[in-house]
């Protein structure tokens, strides 16, 4: 039998820790090991019970989650899943808490939501940050070199990137080194609603490119990236000379709304040129999408598992062939600009 996934729940409320712990423990394949209502509790315990992942508040007294975050992932790294308020400055430290290593993140329950709703998706993400691979910071390798000043984007090709566990460090990695004129891009990261605003605007600070969360109608075109808003709606491209961003508020697929899926099948049906990326994240959404693309004449790349956080995503797409070639995550970069370039090398995607 395997053994259970240990947890540390740290938060300073103790109805909060409460409801956490009761969430946690209706999963028998995880055992909730202990909590604490502080930084100062939690690093004592962290040693005294040494779990498998941490359940981290944003917001508590003597050290805030994002400083005793950033302690653990440089001199202890290990699996941390956020849990946040669906502020708005709950949203901007969950992007940060997620950029500095946090392998996933969780919004508490609001306007009278119930717990058992709110937290439906703890346990699995619990699960799959226990699996996670969670390196020390600055253990990146060396940055990708940026696109060459003269760059030009294919300007009719559609470059569509799905993500999700792991997706914020991926996309800021990749999309900080993008030229202002990159490839028109649409992305698809499965992120609790509220978050993707936050997400978006952070993206925007730190890239070249106009990073914007996709609205209904928004012109797809070169130098604008479009982050699908989380757990609103699903993205879309349709349109034949002019693409456009469409927001389809319908059921989730593959368990997510955003996905990763609808995204791809929806640039598959444009009969223009397309990239397609797919990154590290839990599951298998947007596999079958990246197949219809490549099955549809474009070109695919697929994040390596030693770089991903969880190669589950990636690993789904490559075992149906969908993904032309895998590479660790600072190559993809310079690959996915020749692939959209407007003249990409031919070589780009040799085995």
């Amino acid at each position: 039998m395997t053994a259970p996934v240990t947890v540390l729940v740290v938060d300073d409320s103790p109805t909060m820790r409460g409801l956490l712990t009761a969430a946690l423990r209706r999963d028998p394949e995880i055992e909730v090991v202990g909590s604490a209502a502080d930084p100062l509790e939690a690093r004592e315990a962290i040693k005294r019970l040494n779990p498998d992942v941490i359940t981290l508040d944003v917001e508590m007294p003597n050290m805030n989650g994002l400083e005793f975050l950033e302690k653990i992932m440089r001199l202890r790294p290990m699996p941390v899943v956020m849990v946040s308020t669906l502020t708005q400055s709950g949203a901007d430290t969950t992007v940060a808490a997620l950029e500095l290593g946090a392998v996933d993140a969780i919004g508490k329950p609001m306007d009278g939501t119930p717990a058992t709703i709110a937290f439906a998706e703890l346990a699995a993400k619990v699960k799959a940050a226990a699996r996670a691979r969670v390196r020390p910071r600055g253990d990146a390798a060396t940055a990708a070199p940026a696109a060459p000043g003269d760059y030009r984007p294919n300007p009719d090709l559609v470059l569509a990137i799905g993500a999700s566990t792991g997706g914020v460090e991926a996309l800021l990695t990749i999309l900080q080194g993008f030229p202002a004129n990159c490839p028109a891009t649409v992305i698809t990261q499965h992120m609790p609603a509220s978050f993707t605003r936050s997400f978006a605007a952070r993206l925007d600070k730190v890239c070249a490119p106009t990073v914007t969360e996709a609205e209904d109608g928004a012109p797809v075109k070169p130098g604008h990236i479009y982050i699908a808003p989380g757990g609103e709606a699903h993205l879309e491209v349709s349109g034949g000379a002019a693409p456009r961003c469409r927001l389809l508020r319908t059921d989730t697929v593959n368990g997510h709304r955003p996905s990763v899926d609808v995204l791809f099948d929806s640039v598959a049906r444009l009969n223009r040129p397309m990239t397609g990326v797919i990154l590290t994240g839990m599951g298998k959404d947007g596999a079958k999408g990246l197949l219809n693309m490549r099955e549809k004449g474009a070109r695919t790349l697929g994040q390596d598992e030693s770089s991903s956080v969880v190669y589950g995503m990636p690993r789904a797409a490559h075992e149906i062939g969908a993904v032309e070639r895998q590479l660790p995550l600072q190559r993809l970069r310079p690959a996915i600009l020749d692939l959209c370039a407007a003249s990409p090398r031919a070589d780009t995607t040799a085995a």
